[in-house]
């Protein structure tokens, strides 16, 4: 009796401190991102020096072109800003947006996306047919990256 007892109440613990987290793809946000997209802006207050992705400079991003592949969630990342300071830069991606709005990236280059373990978590904001923004959100600064979609 003092087993059953126990395991009840050991249940009961860790099903309560199970957090509640959100771990569906908002698929029909990921549909509205499926084509090419500018990035037109990088918004962080003044007085930093923002490095975005590891790669380049955050300005070095505008102008970059994205290409967002809803049905298996990957794409491309192509830097083409010819400032001085701005490398050129081309990478694969995989991403997705779950249902809380996040939204997470990886540029995984030629790598196969299984054996990049990092990536990063940005907040999906304002999505339209014609914009959207990711923000940044995990350092002491936000960052606003705001998109407009490619018309051929």
């Amino acid at each position: 009796m003092k087993k059953v007892l126990a395991i009840g109440i050991l249940s009961v613990a860790m099903f309560s401190c199970k957090t509640a987290t959100n771990t569906k793809n908002d698929v029909p946000a990921q549909i509205k991102l499926k084509g090419e997209w500018t990035l037109i802006d990088v918004k962080y207050p003044s007085g930093y020096k923002v490095t975005s992705f590891h790669v380049a400079d955050a300005k070095c991003f505008e102008g970059s072109q994205w290409k967002f592949v809803s049905n298996n969630n990957s794409g491309t990342i192509t830097l083409n800003n010819n400032s001085d300071n701005c490398p050129q830069y081309n990478s694969k991606i995989i991403w997705n947006i779950k249902q809380d709005g996040a939204f997470n990236l990886k540029l995984i280059g030629d790598d196969k996306a299984k054996h990049v373990t990092t990536g990063y978590n940005l907040t999906a904001a304002n999505i339209t047919d014609e914009t959207f923004e990711l923000i940044d959100n995990s350092t002491e600064a936000t960052i606003v990256y705001s998109f407009v979609k490619n018309h051929k």
